[in-house]
């Protein structure tokens, strides 16, 4: 029974001492010379710099000349210099492939407090699980704690930070949403202006909605992480009816837009008109009133004036000498007593005719009638 106990004692420390030894093999430990990114950072290791490519993590890209910098990309670089400080210790782990076809060194990092720093910065949401083949040895860690990360909703689950695919879903339907609750507008310009609106919420949702029907091995990856295959599915149905009644009453909102032009035209063309026969009469009545002031300013000139007439006549008459008293004759006098005169003989120049007679003016000459 000892025997066997030493035997059992003997094969542990046998076994632990190749662990240690194989171990020993598999690491190695360094200084810190800089970050490159969020997921690549230069150690010294025996006063010899190398490049080391975190394993099983990606960060959003900052470096690469052919692509813009990613959403949380540079925040992820951040975050790597904050945990692994220039001039800190480094422990690192690796595994089956100990360089990437850039001969870059693959590692699990171990700051100085002991943390796995691949699984942290997952932790945080500034990156997503990834495999470079045969490496998996820090894959569950650094799972685990991006689906912290998801749970939490923070750095690319977050709805709060503009560029996340959440962010962006959240904001389009929050815009389609207001756009659509304003005010009925009243006003060809107010619903031209929510037309406005409208549009470039369609626009933004469409933005958001090409990025969840995008393939998840594109350059969009790691936004699509935030959504497992089967949320995306259900977001890009979501997202589409939304965008589908928002297109919808885009175009009544259009429409409306055409009609109250039309009847603010129409309104604006009578009110011009009704300006116009205002100004007319206006300006009858002011022609009417100048005329019957003309009128009255001329019949009281003339009634001035025959007043004037008058009274100078009057003093006319008034300024006249004043006759003698009349004197009667002092003989009564007497008419002349009247005379019979005979009318004049006349002749009869037609012998013989007793007939009616036509005298000539005078009564001198006449002929037979």
């Amino acid at each position: 029974m000892r025997k066997l106990a030493i035997a059992a004692a003997t094969s542990v420390v046998l076994a632990a001492t190749t662990w240690a030894v194989a171990t020993a093999a598999n690491a190695d430990s360094g200084t810190v010379v800089r970050v490159i990114d969020g997921d690549t950072v230069v150690v010294s290791i025996n006063n010899n710099d190398q490049t080391i490519r975190l394993l099983n993590i990606n960060t959003p890209e900052t470096k690469d000349p052919n692509k813009p910098t990613e959403c949380l990309g540079p925040e992820a670089a951040d975050h790597l210099k904050d945990v692994l400080p220039v001039g800190s210790k480094v422990r690192l782990e690796f595994d089956i492939e100990r360089h990437d076809k850039y001969g870059r060194t693959l590692a699990g990092v171990f700051n100085a407090s002991n943390q796995l720093v691949n699984a942290e910065i997952a932790r945080r949401g500034l990156g997503v699980p990834m495999v470079v083949e045969p490496n998996r040895k820090f894959l569950p860690p650094v799972e685990e704690a991006f689906e912290e990360a998801r749970t939490a909703k923070a750095g690319l689950f977050a709805e709060d930070i503009e560029c996340t695919l959440p962010a962006q879903l959240t904001a389009a339907t929050e815009a389609i949403t207001a756009a659509q609750s304003a005010a009925p507008a009243t006003t060809s310009t107010g619903a031209g202006a929510s037309a406005t609106g409208l549009a470039t919420a369609i626009a933004s949702a469409k933005t958001a909605k090409d990025l969840l029907s995008a393939a998840r091995d594109t350059e969009h990856s790691i936004l699509w992480a935030a959504y497992s295959a089967t949320e995306s599915a259900a977001k890009l149905s979501a997202l589409t009816a939304v965008i589908s009644t928002a297109e919808s009453a885009h175009s009544q909102l259009k429409d409306q837009e055409k009609a109250l032009a039309a009847a603010e035209k129409k309104a604006e063309e009578e009110r011009v008109a009704a300006a116009a026969r205002a100004e007319a009469e206006k300006k009858a009545a002011e022609e009417a009133a100048a005329a019957a002031k003309k009128a009255a300013d001329e019949a009281a000139a003339a009634e001035q004036a025959r007043a004037a007439a008058a009274a100078a006549e009057a003093e006319r008459i008034r300024n006249l000498p004043v006759p003698a008293p009349y004197v009667p004759p002092a003989q009564q006098y007497v008419p002349p007593a009247p005379q019979n005169v005979a009318p004049p003989a006349q002749s009869n120049p037609y012998p013989g005719y007793t007939g009616p007679r036509c005298y000539a003016p005078g009564g001198k000459s006449w002929r037979p009638c």
